[in-house]
């Protein structure tokens, strides 16, 4: 068998096995999006659970809870840089308390404009009587920082990034692993328009097809060249 064949006949091999290697991998990110489509199905049908303690609620992502407790307004958090209808803002992250302990979580009470005024906040105080809200379980994304961004002392705290082991060292609070997304049926809250989660499911089914076909394009080339090869 020359080189001149086998150098290209392995080439072409490699890739056909990369390529159809792509299209199952993305084919199983499609599986887990659906998965999880039907994990927020089965977590928003029914009636609303009511959360009697914190434990446990990073398995409860997307589920829908009622909490009964208290706002600690003193120690809030202002999250920057947010983008919602082409206008810049902040989110206002409220903790939450159940019970008579120092464990909380973090209630993302809604979006606020900055409005050209970044030196000067909305009134973003709340009773901090007791009270019940109705909240959908979020797992936080702690976003990347080009730089390490100083944080002040005096709440509310400016904040470019979550971190919620650091953020509980600042309020000398225990918080849950997760953010509570504060219903627009719930009062206290100011704008409010939580993202509905989407899969993309065709988006990867269409991935795995381009992947399939190129790994088909190109086996067919391998063997119309081992044919060439063959008769020649």
């Amino acid at each position: 068998m020359s080189f001149k064949f086998l150098l290209p006949a392995t080439l072409i091999t490699i890739m056909v096995v990369f390529l159809t290697t792509l299209g199952f991998w993305q084919l199983d990110r499609a599986d887990e999006k659906r998965a999880i489509e039907k994990a927020i199905e089965i977590a928003n049908t029914g009636t609303v659970e009511i959360a009697t303690s914190l434990e446990g609620l990073d398995e409860k992502e997307y589920y829908h809870l009622r909490l009964n407790g208290h706002y600690v307004s003193g120690k809030q958090f202002i999250y920057d840089n947010q983008i919602v209808q082409q206008t810049s803002g902040y989110y206002v992250l409220t903790p939450f308390v159940i019970g008579n302990s120092n464990k909380a979580i973090l209630i993302n009470r809604g979006f606020m404009p900055w409005r050209g005024q970044r030196d000067k906040l909305a009134d973003i105080e709340v009773a901090s009587s007791n009270t019940k809200i109705k909240i959908q379980v979020s797992i936080p994304v702690k976003r990347m920082e080009l730089g390490e961004s100083e944080i002040g002392s005096e709440f509310p705290i400016l904040l470019q990034s979550l971190d919620l082991a650091e953020m509980s060292g600042l309020s000398g609070l225990t918080f849950a692993p997760v953010l509570g997304l504060l219903s627009p049926d719930s009062d206290s809250g100011f704008v409010r328009q939580w993202k509905p989660y989407t899969g993309s499911i065709g988006k990867h089914i269409g991935y795995a097809i381009q992947w399939f076909l190129m790994a088909l394009v190109l086996a067919g080339i391998g063997i119309r060249l081992g044919l060439r090869h063959r008769k020649g």
